[in-house]
């Protein structure tokens, strides 16, 4: 009865009601075990709360000492260059002797397609080693030797200049080696070699239009403003322009596309440089923009090809192409949170890394056995359901986290393209064509008008699809200013 009337009590303790109806002795066990149950479960998330608390400091710390270290380094006038403290034992500079040399090769063919001077070289008066003056020729050999002219050519040419009869119309002669009809006081022309040198020069190479312009002067004596090469090169590019439109219907026509865009400048407001690459060609636009209307203006809203591009979200409005989410983006993302998330989501990332990589390794095992590729599409069903299934039972809670979830879900469609439709799984081609204009952007910086951003775009695009063609850029672009195109081979 004593232990009946202390259960119907009320009991308080540490201001807090823990029980006001009475209860049983055998309800109160219950009531304490419970309890219990309750305090090791708290106990228990206090721990793994300490632990996450413990690594995300250790986090931060190693954060806050690389910002220290980036901070110092920037103070650095050889940063940029800075590699580091050289090795303690580095290895040897040069290909190892002996069989592991590899082929030997020259730096061109031992014997010029032509000659241009033949000079004789006789014996010297005396003997080097005892000089004695009894020499004797024993047989002869040849050296060839190539070398750039420091003369420049000037050509001057005289025009005929009439009227037809019938029509009353001025009528003019034009040369083959003429780049322009101007006369008066534009006579003075730059010549299409050299037109098409400042090109390369300029957007090729990224060299800046006042280091074009000390180049000229400073080997061949040439004299040339920076307005003038600016003024050469539009013309250039006014010249190239059904070749552009030529590049973008190749790249229309082509069943996969890959796309990317990288940050530039025009004026010194910012803009993007997208670009369009297949095996055949290359197309750039510079416009102030990021959105996919620069893209669909090229390939069109209705695109239905494999477009190849990472996980920029524009790119969802080509609802008719068949999309592939680039796997390199994908898996480099899934590395960096495995570096600096702490928990239990460290599982769940290894296992998204090797199914992407799982995937990758079935598409290399397709070229030893071709016959696999009859079982692809109930492998990549198979692998999108564990994908998905694997993600309906992560519940992240770190924000990094919940946007790749949210993206694996959102694009798991078009992670495996690259194997039913025999596509490409990166945009490599795509990033490989910014990498030179990348180089460009830190020489100069971007371009100073529209007009000069348009002039980039088109050079680029020619320049660089003929690298893929593989043929003489100088050449195409020399006939190109004379009205004697090459025609560009694309395949179709």
């Amino acid at each position: 009865m004593q232990g009946k009337a202390v259960c119907e009590a009320l009991v308080e303790f540490n201001g807090m009601v823990w029980m006001t109806a009475p209860q049983t002795y055998d309800e109160l066990v219950a009531e304490n075990a419970r309890l219990r149950r309750v305090v090791a479960e708290q106990k228990q998330q206090l721990e793994g709360q300490q632990r996450r608390i413990a690594s995300l400091e250790k986090t931060v710390e190693q954060l806050r000492a690389l910002v220290e270290e980036l901070t110092r380094r920037g103070k650095r006038q050889a940063a940029p260059f800075s590699k580091g403290p050289p090795q303690e034992a580095p290895k040897r500079p040069g290909r190892k002797p002996g069989t592991e040399y590899g082929t030997k090769a020259h730096r061109e063919p031992p014997a010029p397609e032509q000659i241009t001077e033949t000079h004789a070289v006789p014996l010297p008066d005396c003997c080097p080693h005892c000089a004695g003056h009894n020499l004797e020729v024993t047989h002869q050999d040849v050296q060839f030797q190539v070398d750039l002219p420091q003369q420049p050519i000037y050509r001057q040419f005289t025009i005929a200049v009439g009227r037809c009869q019938n029509c009353g119309g001025r009528v003019q002669g034009r040369h083959p080696l003429q780049s322009s009809q101007a006369l008066g006081a534009a006579c003075s022309q730059l010549g299409p070699v050299l037109v098409a040198f400042l090109a390369v020069l300029q957007k090729q190479l990224g060299l800046a239009h006042g280091k074009c312009v000390k180049l000229l002067q400073t080997v061949w004596g040439i004299q040339v403003s920076r307005g003038g090469v600016v003024q050469a090169l539009q013309r250039l590019a006014e010249r190239v322009a059904p070749t552009v439109e030529q590049i973008g219907a190749a790249i229309r026509a082509s069943p996969e596309v890959a796309v990317d865009e990288t940050g530039w400048r025009i004026g010194g407001h910012s803009a993007w440089l997208h670009t369009l690459a297949t095996d055949q060609a290359v197309l750039y636009a510079i416009a102030p923009t990021r959105a996919a209307q620069v893209t669909a203006e090229v390939l069109g809203w209705d695109y239905g090809g494999v477009l190849v591009h990472d996980g920029f979200r524009s790119y969802d409005n080509f609802l008719q192409a068949r999309h592939q989410q680039c796997l390199a983006h994908v898996l480099r993302r899934c590395q960096d949170l495995l570096d600096t998330t702490p928990g239990g989501s460290v599982d769940t990332l290894a296992w998204l890394k090797g199914h992407l990589q799982e995937a990758l390794a079935q598409r290399d095992r397709l070229e030893d056995v071709p016959r696999l590729r009859l079982t692809l599409p109930a492998w990549v069903w198979f692998h999108r359901d564990a994908l998905l299934e694997r993600l309906a039972g992560w519940r992240p809670r770190l924000r990094p986290l919940t946007r790749f979830r949210h993206f694996l879900k959102r694009y798991s469609g078009s992670l495996f393209t690259f194997l039913t439709h025999d596509s490409a799984a990166t945009n490599w081609r795509a990033e490989q064509a910014l990498r030179p204009a990348v180089v460009n952007r830190k020489v100069w910086g971007g371009n100073r008008t529209s007009a000069g951003a348009a002039v980039q775009s088109a050079l680029m695009t020619v320049i660089t699809t003929l690298e893929r063609q593989q043929q003489s850029v100088m050449d195409f672009l020399t006939h190109s200013l004379c009205c004697r195109p090459i025609p560009l081979r694309l395949a179709a």
